[in-house]
C-alpha cells in the first residue's frame, strides 16, 4: 500500500502542525477561561477533535478501497466511457468519485489519462465537473444525524470481516465498518467540541467566518493541508450539528474546501507535460471561477437551501442551528456543484481554450529534448492508478497491447529476413526485442505493486493472467532474437536457396502462425474468450500442414530432386519447430483468457486469496 502510506504520511504530518497551531491557541484561550472562572480543558478537546478527524478520515479511506473492489469490474468500462463526450463524462465522473470518494484522486486520474493520450482536455473537463458533484456524496452522509448508529455498524461491520468466508461478503463488511468510523468520528468531533457552545472567544471566532472572504481563505487553506474536501465538510458539519456556526459560514467554508482540494492536482502535475497541466489548469479554473460568481450570492444561496432542507421551527438560538445547518450547509455545498456544472459543461471547448492560452504549446526552439537512453518509457503504467487495481488492470492490458504491436512487426518481417538469410532486416527485427524486453520488465514491476493492494478475487486472478501474457510475449521475443537470428544468419552463410514451392509452403505455416498471434493477443486485450477458443482450435489445422509439408519433403528427398538437399531440409524443420514455438506461447496465452483449468494464471490463482 505504498500510495496509501504517503498519502496518510502527509496527512498525519498535516494533522500534527494544524494539531500543534491549535494547541496553542487552546493554551491562550485556557488562560483566558481561568481568568472567567470557566473550567474548559482545551488540552482534551484538542485531542478529541483531532481523533475523532483521524476516525473519520479513516474510515472514508476503508469505505473508499471496500466500494473499489466491489464495483471494481465496473469501472474496467471507464476508459470507454471517458472518451465518448463530456456529458458522458461529467456522468463517468460523478460514479467514480462516489465510488472513490475524493475528487482530487479523480483527478490525479485524469492526468494519467490525458498523459497517456487516451482522452483530450475537453473530454476531461466534463470529468472534472462530474467528480466535483460526485465528492459531494461524503458530506450528504454526514450530515444525517445518525451517529447514534455508528457503534452498530462498527459492530456489524467487524462480524462480517471475521467471520466471513467469501471476499465480496468480507469487503461489504469493509465498506459498513468505514461507514460506522465516519459516523463514529463525526460524533468524537461534534462531542468534543461541545463545551465551546457557552465559550465566547470561541463563538466570537466563528462569527467571523460569516465573512465570505475570511471563511473561504481559511477553508481553502485547512483543505490545502489536509489535501481532502471531505474532512473539510466532515469538521464543518461537525460545527454544525453543535450549532457554532451559521448557514452562511458554512456555505463560505464549503466553497473554501472547494478550492483547496485543487491542491492535490496541482502536486500531481509537476513534470508532467503540458497537456496534464492543463487538466490541473482546468480544475483550479472553475473552482476559482464558480466560487467568486457564488460568493456574492451567498444569501440567496442559503434562502434556497432553507427552503429546501427540513426546518425545526420550535426549536430556538444554537439548538435550532445545531438541527439544521448540517443538512443545509450539505446541500449547499451539493447545489453549488451541480449548478456550477450545469453553468460550465456546455461551454466547456471555452474552458478548454482559456487552459490553451495559460499552458500554450512550447514554440519552435523552446522544446527540451529528451534524452535517449535507448530504454522504452512505458505510455500507460501510473503510478496513480495502483490504488485502484481496476483501472491499473486495464492500463496494463494497453501497455502489453503496445508489446504485442512491437512482436507483430518482428513476426511479420521473419519470411523476408529467415527465408532468404537477409541479416540487416534480421539485424533491425533482433532490436526490436529490446523494447519487448524493456515492456516486460516495466509491466512486471508494476504488476507486483498492484498485486500488493487489496483487491477482489477476479482482479487478483487478472494480474495472475497478465503476468502470463507477458511473459508468452517475452518468450516469443527470445525465440526470434535467439532461434530466428541463427537460422537466418545459418542461410546467409550456407547461401541456401529454398525453391519457390517451399517458400510458399514455409510463407503459407507463417500466416497461420501470425494469425495465431493476431488472434491471441486481440483475444488478450479485449478478454474475448470466443477468439481465445479460436486460436486453440487452430492446432489440428497447424498439424496437418505440417504432416502435410514433411511429406512432400521426405518425398523430394528420396527422388533426389533439386529441392531435396539434406541441408536445405534441415532448415526447413527448423524453422517450421520454432514457428511452432511461437503458435505454442500463442495457445498459451489464449488458454488463460478462455479460462482453460490447465493454464498458468488460473491453475495458480484458484486457491489464491486476494494479497493485502
Amino acid at each position: 500500500m505504498e500510495l496509501l502510506s504517503k498519502t496518510w504520511t502527509k496527512r498525519l504530518l498535516s494533522l500534527g502542525i494544524l494539531g500543534l497551531c491549535l494547541a496553542a491557541l487552546s493554551t491562550t484561550w485556557a488562560a483566558e477561561a481561568a481568568k472567567a472562572g470557566k473550567n474548559i480543558e482545551f488540552g482534551t478537546i484538542t485531542m478529541s477533535l483531532f481523533g475523532g478527524l483521524a476516525i473519520f478520515l479513516y474510515g472514508m479511506e476503508k469505505m473508499g478501497d471496500a466500494l473499489k473492489i466491489v464495483a471494481g469490474e465496473k469501472m474496467k468500462s471507464i476508459l470507454a466511457t471517458l472518451t465518448v463526450n463530456r456529458v458522458a463524462g461529467l456522468f463517468t465522473g460523478l460514479v467514480v468519485t462516489a465510488i472513490i470518494q475524493s475528487s482530487s484522486v479523480t483527478t490525479v486520474l485524469l492526468v494519467g489519462f490525458v498523459t497517456a493520450d487516451l482522452m483530450n482536455l475537453s473530454q476531461a473537463i466534463g470529468v472534472i465537473l462530474g467528480a466535483d458533484i460526485g465528492t459531494t456524496v461524503t458530506a450528504q452522509i454526514v450530515a444525517f444525524k445518525v451517529t447514534k448508529y455508528a457503534s452498530l455498524l462498527i459492530a456489524v461491520g467487524f462480524t462480517m470481516v471475521f467471520v466471513g468466508k467469501q471476499e465480496n461478503f468480507k469487503q461489504y463488511g469493509h465498506l459498513i465498518l468505514g461507514l460506522g468510523m465516519i459516523f463514529f468520528g463525526m460524533g468524537v468531533m461534534s462531542d468534543s467540541m461541545s463545551p465551546l457552545r457557552s465559550y465566547e472567544p470561541f463563538i466570537e471566532m466563528m462569527r467571523t467566518f460569516d465573512n465570505p472572504v475570511i471563511g473561504i481563505l481559511v477553508s481553502t487553506l485547512f483543505t490545502g493541508v489536509i489535501q481532502s474536501s471531505s474532512a473539510t465538510m466532515g469538521v464543518v458539519v461537525a460545527l454544525a450539528m453543535q450549532g457554532l456556526i451559521s448557514l452562511d459560514a458554512g456555505i463560505a467554508l464549503a466553497f473554501g474546501a472547494n478550492i483547496g482540494t485543487c491542491a492535490t492536482a496541482g502536486l500531481a502535475v509537476i513534470g508532467r507535460p503540458r497537456p496534464a497541466v492543463r487538466v490541473a489548469v482546468a480544475h483550479v479554473s472553475f473552482k476559482i471561477a464558480g466560487v467568486a460568481i457564488f460568493a456574492w450570492f451567498i444569501p440567496q444561496l442559503a434562502e434556497l437551501c432553507r427552503t429546501i432542507s427540513p426546518a425545526y421551527p420550535h426549536l430556538e438560538g444554537a439548538a435550532r442551528l445545531a438541527a439544521e445547518v448540517p443538512r443545509q450547509v450539505a446541500n449547499a455545498h451539493t447545489l453549488f456543484n451541480v449548478i456550477m456544472a450545469c453553468m460550465f459543461l456546455p461551454i466547456g471547448g471555452l474552458f478548454a481554450r482559456w487552459c490553451m492560452w495559460v499552458v500554450p504549446e512550447p514554440k519552435a526552439g523552446e522544446e527540451v529534448a529528451e534524452v535517449d537512453t535507448g530504454v522504452y518509457r512505458p505510455k500507460y503504467l501510473d503510478d496513480s492508478y495502483i490504488e485502484t487495481p481496476a483501472l491499473a488492470l486495464g492500463m496494463v492490458r494497453r501497455e502489453i497491447n503496445v508489446m504485442a504491436d512491437v512482436l507483430e512487426k518482428m513476426i511479420a518481417g521473419l519470411p523476408a529476413a529467415v527465408f532468404h538469410g537477409n541479416m540487416a532486416q534480421m539485424e533491425e527485427i533482433r532490436k526490436m526485442d529490446d523494447q519487448v524486453d524493456d515492456i516486460h520488465k516495466a509491466v512486471t514491476h508494476y504488476l507486483s505493486r498492484v498485486g500488493g493492494t487489496t483487491m477482489s478475487p477476479q482482479s487478483a486472478d487478472e494480474v495472475l493472467a497478465a503476468m502470463t501474457a507477458v511473459s508468452e510475449f517475452e518468450s516469443m521475443g527470445d525465440v526470434i532474437e535467439n532461434n530466428f537470428y541463427h537460422l537466418a544468419e545459418a542461410c546467409s552463410k550456407a547461401k541456401v536457396k529454398f525453391s519457390p514451392e517451399v517458400i510458399a509452403s514455409m510463407t503459407e505455416y507463417h500466416t497461420s502462425v501470425f494469425k495465431s498471434f493476431k488472434f491471441a493477443a486481440m483475444a488478450f486485450v479485449a478478454d474475448d474468450h470466443k477468439t481465445a477458443e479460436s486460436v486453440m482450435k487452430m492446432k489440428d489445422e497447424l498439424a496437418a500442414m505440417d504432416a502435410k509439408d514433411r511429406l512432400a519433403q521426405i518425398s523430394s528427398l528420396q527422388t533426389g530432386s533439386a529441392a531435396g538437399s539434406i541441408e536445405t531440409f534441415n532448415l526447413q524443420m527448423d524453422i517450421r519447430e520454432n514457428m511452432k514455438r511461437i503458435y505454442y506461447h500463442a495457445k498459451r496465452l489464449a488458454k488463460v483468457v478462455a479460462r482453460v483449468e490447465d493454464a498458468a494464471a488460473w491453475k495458480t490463482s484458484a486457491a489464491a486469496a486476494p494479497t493485502a
